[in-house]
């Protein structure tokens, strides 16, 4: 069974950067694709972004296409989500998760696993 540690969230200005990662243990990492998704109170988890098993596909939510940036470490079995120009709507609980396999074709059905999640403010 798969476990995700995300770590690396925190309170941010607007107009700032914060970087997440993702530990993950109890299967080869570099096999499957991994994904962040986020939930602000009130609202449904939404995708943000994911990563295939190499690293050579990735996509993104229109909503924070050209300012989220996720990467993996295959070696060191963590994915990073880098999070630039950050607005008040960013503000949200984010959530690492594990692929069902190596690509992800559909984001709403392409993950199995979940991490615990860190909080995410971005202030005005």
């Amino acid at each position: 069974q798969v476990q995700l540690v995300e770590s690396g969230g925190g309170l941010v200005q607007a107009g700032g950067s914060l970087r997440l990662s993702c530990a993950a243990s109890g299967r080869t990492f570099s096999s499957y694709a991994m994904g962040w998704f986020r939930q602000a109170p009130g609202k449904e988890r939404e995708f943000v972004a994911a990563i295939n098993w190499n690293g050579g596909s990735t996509s993104y939510a229109d909503s924070v296409k050209g300012r989220f940036t996720i990467s993996r470490d295959n070696a060191k079995n963590t994915v990073y989500l880098q999070m630039n120009s950050l607005k008040p709507d960013d503000t949200a609980v984010y959530y690492c998760a594990g692929g069902k396999k190596s690509v992800v074709i559909t984001p709403e059905t392409g993950f199995g696993s979940w991490g615990q999640g860190t909080q995410v403010t971005v202030s005005s």
